[in-house]
């Protein structure tokens, strides 16, 4: 009877330390989400709001979470200039934080918070500059787009960089993480197992770069996450299929629809759980060939670091997000 009584409060005590390190976790991101967004506020200009600085800070971020030959920055801010940048391609002291010799020999580092330091590291002085460099190109969507490419010289980084803002701005936060199952939860049947790697014959030898989730012709297919329509229309090998663009840098695709959403064109923003279509088994063949397999989506998501776009497998995230999606419509 001891016995029953210790263990039942040992996994009491192990359930309210979970919940307390959940709780913390949350409250943790809460505080650098607004630790962040005061930051965005404060530096922003009539030239650059804020989404534009939160939107570039947010695409340093992503290139810095996947790729080892760039420098994390262990900060609020994500922004990492070059010294050449900060101070000067000429100048011997690669990290000077002197206004005045910074300004000599060419270099963009300013003092944002008074200290006297334009220091390369510090957030307040890496948003001021930012702004600052962003503003001398004019308020314009396509004056944006021009310091950007005299920034990063590459299209594909200016249009992710465009697809955050668009988000931040047109929801007007940052905290834009929620994900959902891409099928309805409740009300339909579905099953799907981890199928990533799998060989693929049509269309030549190929490995299968995602998810098949099978379910009946015409099951709601929904948006995991917030994003912006980036493609849409016929595919040979995914039929109909819809690919989204999220904050995160990962591209979201959709395939084998039945049919679209009519509401819906490239361009728009979607949340979770905006209806993309229906499934279905289009694909494999000229437009509008259908029914050489089983009805499904073909979910895919594929992220971009900068300089290549690779896929990667959905299925964890899958489990995760069902899970997350069943306990929230109890």
């Amino acid at each position: 009877m001891v016995r029953k009584i210790i263990l039942s409060l040992v996994l009491v005590l192990a359930c309210l330390t979970a919940f307390s390190s959940f709780a913390n976790a949350s409250e943790h991101k809460e505080d650098v989400y607004n630790e962040r967004m005061n930051l965005y506020k404060s530096y922003e200009t009539p030239f650059v709001p804020w989404y534009r600085l939160a939107a570039v800070d947010q695409y340093e971020r992503n290139i810095q979470e996947v790729r080892k030959d760039i420098p994390k920055r262990e900060s609020a801010i994500a922004i990492h200039f070059s010294h050449e940048f900060w101070a000067g391609e000429l100048n011997p002291d690669t990290d000077d934080t002197t206004p005045f010799t910074i300004q000599y020999f060419g270099g963009k580092g300013l003092d944002g918070n008074g200290d006297g330091k334009a220091d390369r590291n510090d957030d307040q002085d890496i948003l001021f500059t930012m702004a600052t460099y962003l503003g001398k190109f004019g308020p314009s969507e396509e004056d944006f787009k021009t310091a950007l490419w005299e920034y990063y010289k590459d299209e594909k980084i200016i249009n992710q960089i465009i697809t955050i803002q668009t988000l931040y701005k047109h929801f007007n936060t940052i905290q834009l993480d929620k994900h959902i199952f891409p099928l309805p939860v409740r009300g339909y049947n579905y099953s799907y197992k981890g199928t990533w790697g799998a060989s693929r014959g049509w269309g030549g030898r190929r490995i299968h770069e995602g998810t098949d989730i099978f379910a009946g012709y015409g099951t709601p297919v929904l948006s995991t996450s917030y994003g912006v329509v980036e493609v849409m229309g016929w595919n040979q090998f995914g039929g109909w299929r819809v690919g989204i663009r999220d904050h995160h840098n990962t591209y979201h695709y959709y395939a084998h629809l039945a049919y679209f959403n009519k509401e819906l064109k490239v361009g728009d923003i979607v949340e979770p759980g905006t209806i993309l279509g229906g499934v279905g088994s289009s694909g494999y063949g000229k437009e509008g060939t259908s029914g050489k397999f089983p009805p499904h989506l073909h979910y895919g998501m594929y992220k971009f670091n900068g300089r290549t776009e690779w896929a990667f497998d959905p299925y964890p995230h899958l489990l995760q997000w069902e899970k997350q999606t069943k306990q929230e419509r109890k």
